[in-house]
């Protein structure tokens, strides 16, 4: 029989890790953005379940054309239905809770305590399902955790709201709880298809909240300037943010895509220095470092595992 030559093994594997870590940066910068149209968009007087639901049904939109375009089917099975629904209030979840908190505290605050969800989804998959996290997994959460902290400049002496945390918390939870289901899951179905349907239950699920919420009523666009913003968060860190996180899941695990997450608040941080003028210093520089550092270790990770598979398959038959 055949065999498969190292060189063709190698890269198939590498190609695989590549993709997932290219997909969970991808993702991770453009989940980033997120403060490009939402500062925006409060300042137009939008409320936070507003935005949340313009934003994500405009990606839905966008995602029925991309489907039409690709003459993919919308059909899907009742284990399908039952997953992508489960997914979809979850996601709602965690951003309604985020976004709420933001009432409670400085967004600096809550974009920093909600770094905590790298060491949930750890946690969750070394309880729930026996994985072992190594030294480099549990050195990149540590790195990574510390560049954000370095990344939040308050003032001195803040005394933290306890429902504000609360919240925080909640959302970082359910955001790691949302990462575990795909990364189990497994399922097989187009990523843009999969986002479509995730991104259509959480918005049924953020318009029954506003229903119930007469402080988050879901308020009329009026300018073409805030449809051009909403436009944007359906786009950037809705759509390519989603679909680029389901890729990367499945190909990298839970662990390795939260903790490449890190450069969400990197890029928030950049977007704030180059767009709203704010101030680089040292102690961001520091702290951009640690987190592009606990990412590249969080890839390097791999290639121990990548020459032992390469030797496992070594003497492979081709079928």
């Amino acid at each position: 029989m055949p065999k498969i030559p190292n060189k063709t093994v190698e890269q198939y594997i590498m190609n695989i890790k590549l993709q997932g870590y290219f997909a969970g940066i991808t993702a991770a910068v453009a989940y980033g953005t997120n403060p490009l149209g939402a500062l925006f968009l409060y300042k137009e007087g939008f409320n936070p379940a507003s935005v949340i639901f313009y934003r994500f049904i405009f990606a839905v939109a966008i995602l029925a054309v991309i489907l039409l375009i690709q003459k993919e089917s919308f059909k899907i099975t009742k284990l399908e239905f039952k997953v992508l629904s489960s997914l979809g209030a979850i996601f709602s979840a965690s951003a309604l809770t985020l976004y709420s908190s933001f009432n409670y505290m400085d967004s600096g605050i809550a974009s920093t305590i909600l770094f905590s969800y790298p060491v949930m989804v750890a946690v969750i998959m070394a309880v729930f399902f026996k994985e072992k996290s190594s030294f480099v997994v549990i050195a990149s959460i540590a790195l990574s955790i510390l560049g954000i902290a370095l990344l939040y400049q308050g003032e001195g002496g803040i005394k933290l709201s306890t429902i504000g945390v609360i919240l925080v918390l909640l959302s970082s939870l359910t955001y790691a709880v949302y990462i575990v289901i795909v990364n189990r899951t497994r399922i097989k179905m187009n990523p843009f298809k999969m986002t479509f349907y995730i991104m259509l239950i959480a918005a049924i699920c953020v318009f029954m909240f506003s229903l119930f919420n007469p402080a988050n009523n879901i308020i009329r666009i009026q300018t073409i300037s805030s449809l051009c913003w909403l436009l944007f968060l359906g786009l950037v860190p809705t759509i390519i943010a989603m679909t680029f996180l389901n890729i990367a899941i499945p190909k990298i695990g839970s662990t390795p895509t939260a903790i490449v997450g890190a450069l969400e608040p990197v890029t928030a941080v950049v977007i704030s220095i180059f767009v709203f003028e704010g101030s680089l210093t040292l102690r961001l520089l520091v702290g951009i470092g640690l987190v592009l550092l606990s990412v590249i270790l969080i890839t390097l990770k791999d290639l121990p595992k990548l020459r032992k598979q390469i030797k496992l398959r070594k003497n492979m038959p081709l079928k």
